[in-house]
């Protein structure tokens, strides 16, 4: 029996966001509203089944991922993939592919009554991604790096904040929406997979690097992604 799966793409702004608007239109993808945000539906076929995917751009930080995240996992998503640009914090540098195995929000802060930076009592605090997604991309991208994503509602360029975030976290990276998504998933028991480019070192000159890069639209993240889908089916 051929594989039928339905998967969801979550993408936070508009520059990461229009590589993969430019192929839904070259599809004849359907326009949608997902959670009140831009998005877009259409469905692949390959040798072993078929995919009906359901993209939004779903607007920058946590609040907005996991919203546009839970209306897709309503919808009976079976997997959530994610792509976009993150800070680099230890073992990445600029221009590498990052593909986060475990997940921390880094500003989830109850210091103060005792606990750990982000731990969330009485409930898991560390979220993961699908291993046997994570193994496809590795043979997509077999250079790219596999770590911890710290994850707050804040764009990181500071060094102090960037040395925290390396010994509190052991973090490979960071960025501001997908904790949010792999904990919303994680809660629907829905498979979640992100990959991610280094556009900047999370220090002082961040806001230029992350610019530059952002700017470019590259298509490359998106085919990342519609090369895994392809896997699947």
């Amino acid at each position: 029996m051929k594989k039928e799966l339905k998967i969801g793409i979550v993408i936070a702004d508009n520059d990461e966001f229009a590589p993969l608007e430019k192929r839904c239109i070259e599809l004849s993808a359907t326009p949608v509203k997902i959670a009140g945000r831009k998005g877009y539906t259409f469905s692949l076929s390959g040798e072993k089944g078929s995919a009906d995917v359901a993209a939004v751009e779903c607007g920058i930080g946590k609040v907005n991922a996991a919203t546009a995240t839970a209306a897709l996992c309503e919808q009976g998503v079976h997997i959530i993939l994610n792509c976009g640009l993150s800070g680099g914090i230890s073992g990445v540098s600029r221009n590498e592919i990052s593909i986060p195995n475990s997940f921390v929000e880094h500003d989830f802060d109850l210091t103060g009554l005792g606990y750990k930076l982000c731990q969330k009592p009485n409930q898991e605090y560390v979220y993961n991604c699908d291993n046997e997604l994570l193994e496809i991309a590795k043979k997509i991208i077999p250079d790219a790096k596999v770590g911890t994503a710290a994850t707050g509602d804040r764009f990181v360029q500071n060094e102090s904040l960037r040395d925290l975030l390396k010994n509190e976290f052991s973090a490979m990276s960071c960025d501001m929406e997908t904790a949010a998504m792999a904990y919303v998933c994680a809660a629907y028991g829905v498979k979640f997979l992100s990959v991610r480019k280094v556009s900047d070192d999370a220090g002082s000159d961040a806001g230029d690097a992350y610019r530059e890069l952002n700017n470019l639209s590259e298509d490359m993240l998106i085919n990342y992604l519609l090369e895994i889908i392809n896997a699947l089916i």
